[in-house]
């Protein structure tokens, strides 16, 4: 076709054309992401192979093995973990903005660390291992790459869910003042939640989880009192999750 100076004008593309050209850029994009996404998951593969190295041995103090022991061996995973997020970091780094799309590649997996290193602290010190701590030990603290607090409560929900099986076994064992702390940390814990004012999703399906842990750990310990077996009678807040 001639144009004004009489020189030919490229023709304008077929729709057929048009389409095709759309469909490769969304085959590369596709492509690219597909590459990303297994870098991804071969890395979160092995924190959860890590993972499942920890909660095999924090499981033997359900058994009233030397708590210090095992958490010696538990503990020693954490600069693998910590290796591994920082993998993590770099994969992402390398695509900028893109962490909350991958996100949920390695979200399960991080609330399942963050419930075992509370947990594990909780047996060293009987407190709440807090946040920014948890982002510390795993070197998640970076302004592209951190701990997301979701998944951070998350994991304290699941840590919770331990204790109760834990006070059973402690007070079988013979150690009856155990119910006593754990009611009050639980008790504490569930008052320090009732704060947040969460939405209808997994994690407030979680929380509404932490009362039964808590009415399981009060039933041991009001067994214990009544029967007269706890060392001391000195009062949690009777209150529990009543109050």
């Amino acid at each position: 076709m001639a144009g004004v100076d009489g020189s030919l004008s490229a023709a304008p593309p077929s729709p057929t054309q048009s389409l095709e050209k759309q469909f490769d850029v969304f085959k590369a994009q596709l492509e690219e992401s597909g590459t990303l996404r297994e870098r991804i998951r071969h890395v979160v593969s092995e924190i959860e192979s890590t993972t499942r190295v920890m909660y095999a041995s924090l499981l033997l103090v359900h058994q009233s093995r030397p708590t210090p022991e095992l958490l010696e061996k538990a503990k020693s995973q954490i600069d693998v973990l910590k290796g591994k997020y920082n993998q993590l970091a770099e994969i992402l780094g390398e695509h900028p903005g893109q962490y909350y799309r991958y996100h949920g590649d390695w979200r399960s997996e991080t609330q399942t660390v963050v419930s075992l290193l509370t947990l594990m602290h909780w047996l060293e010190t009987g407190s709440l291992l807090e946040h920014n701590d948890a982002q510390e030990k795993l070197g998640l603290n970076g302004p592209e790459f951190s701990l997301d607090i979701e998944d951070y409560l998350v994991g304290v929900c699941f840590m919770s869910n331990e204790l109760p099986r834990y006070v059973v076994n402690q007070v079988t064992a013979g150690d009856y003042d155990c119910s006593r702390k754990v009611l009050k940390f639980l008790t504490d814990l569930h008052a320090a939640f009732r704060m947040l004012n969460l939405r209808n999703d997994f994690l407030r399906k979680k929380f509404d989880g932490m009362k039964y842990d808590l009415r399981k750990v009060e039933e041991v310990y009001y067994d214990v009192k009544i029967r007269g077996l706890s060392s001391n009678g000195e009062s949690v807040g009777d209150q529990g999750i009543e109050g």
